[in-house]
């Protein structure tokens, strides 16, 4: 299997660039946006209070679940970006008529994750429903690769509109990225028929839905491992890196997105790592390593001294993030069929109810013990939940 081998797809090629351009904006929208908040109030706490609000629409996953398995995913796809275009476009007009309050962030932040996680829900089934099972991690490998370089260039480029230009350009920037993803999206066209019939009753669906997974080991272990590493190890790239970049390292915004930026370096060399390999033994193994040393990628990061210190641990940090990632949403697809593919990702949302539990966790340990602390006692408290799930689900060691 070559590299590129799921770019034969069309409709692959299509989705890959326009989450690429989404991801971008994503990024340049939580920077800039969590260094505002910083600035502006002072507060640990409240920068990841923001970055919880991004993960509102948690909750909501397995109703977007039963949505994505009765209409066209393609159509669902396009009309997210579009949203997600207005939603910038009106925090654009709040700052450059000097409107913007710190509420409106919040508000803002609110709506964008009630639409990211719809739209996790939305790429994640689509993707396996367009792309056969023999190249299923070569695609998923290569789909979390441009998520990666996106946030390179996103935490880049974010970090040099804030220091350059201002609040004002870096959302023209991001309202633009919207737009132009959005039309990319227009080219994913192939139709995906609903599984479920239009007047069947959604809690029969989900109730069904439930029970399918429920029964299914694997795909129980992996919601598990999911709903930790989200607690554990995302809350530093999705929030409280800032808080290390200033209290830490004393850098600006250009420090944190060379930090950001590192994360997103080793991650995406993972990516197309794994997209070139895509070994299909005992995936579920190499999911567990990726994990530890994820983990142990945290601890170490700690208690660095210096910045410079720092690149080489978050480059390792970021391969660990793709591997285990990758090798995760391989399992999970691979474990579904397509009838229930949707409820399985929509409830696989709910794991990112973890993130915000962890980032406000993690905001409150930092503002009242140092941010080197909140990251030792996450980075521990993973460590241990990792060896209670292998001893709970040893199936996972044998997969």
């Amino acid at each position: 299997m070559s590299l590129f081998d799921s770019f034969r797809i069309r409709s692959f090629r299509f989705q890959w660039v326009a989450d690429g351009l989404a991801t971008w904006a994503s990024e340049i929208d939580l920077l800039v946006l969590s260094w505002y908040v910083l600035v502006d109030t002072d507060s640990p706490f409240l920068v990841g209070l923001l970055g919880a609000l991004r993960f509102s629409g948690t909750l909501l996953g397995p109703l977007y679940g039963i949505v994505v398995d009765r209409f066209d995913r393609t159509k669902l796809f396009v009309g997210i970006r579009v949203f997600m275009a207005l939603i910038a476009a009106v925090m654009m007009a709040l700052v450059l008529t000097d409107s913007l309050q710190i509420w409106h962030a919040f508000l803002i932040a609110t709506a964008v994750g009630l639409a990211r996680q719809f739209d996790v829900v939305v790429r994640q089934s689509l993707l396996a429903d367009v792309v056969p099972r023999e190249s299923l991690m070569n695609a998923v490998g290569l789909a979390r690769s441009t998520v990666d370089a996106a946030r390179i260039t996103g935490a880049l480029a974010g970090g040099q509109l804030l220091a350059r230009l201002g609040l004002g350009h870096a959302y023209i920037a991001v309202t633009c990225l919207y737009l132009v993803s959005s039309l990319v999206a227009l080219g994913a066209t192939i139709g995906i028929k609903a599984s479920i019939r239009a007047g069947s009753n959604p809690w029969q669906q989900f109730s069904s839905g439930m029970k399918y997974m429920f029964k299914d080991e694997t795909i129980s272990a992996v919601m598990f491992l999911a709903f930790l590493v989200n607690l554990t190890v995302f809350p530093l790239s999705n929030g409280l890196l800032p808080v290390a970049a200033r209290d830490v390292f004393d850098a600006g915004p250009t420090g944190l997105s060379v930090l950001s930026a590192t994360i997103g370096g080793g991650a995406l060399a993972g990516s197309l790592a794994l997209a070139a390999i895509a070994p299909s033994r005992r995936p579920a193994r190499l999911m567990l390593s990726g994990i530890v040393a994820w983990h142990i990628g945290l601890l170490v990061f700690a208690f660095l001294p210096s910045l410079a210190w720092s690149l080489p641990v978050l480059a390792l940090f970021g391969v660990s993030t793709s591997v285990a990632m990758i090798t995760m949403q391989t399992v999970l697809m691979t474990s579904t069929t397509s009838e229930f593919r949707g409820r399985v990702m929509g409830v696989r949302a709910l794991a990112v109810y973890g993130l915000p539990l962890g980032l406000v966790g993690g905001g409150w340990m930092a503002e009242q013990y140092g941010v080197r602390t909140s990251l030792v006692a996450l980075g521990g408290l993973g460590l241990a939940m990792t060896a209670a799930a292998v001893l709970r689900w040893r199936l996972l060691l044998r997969t």
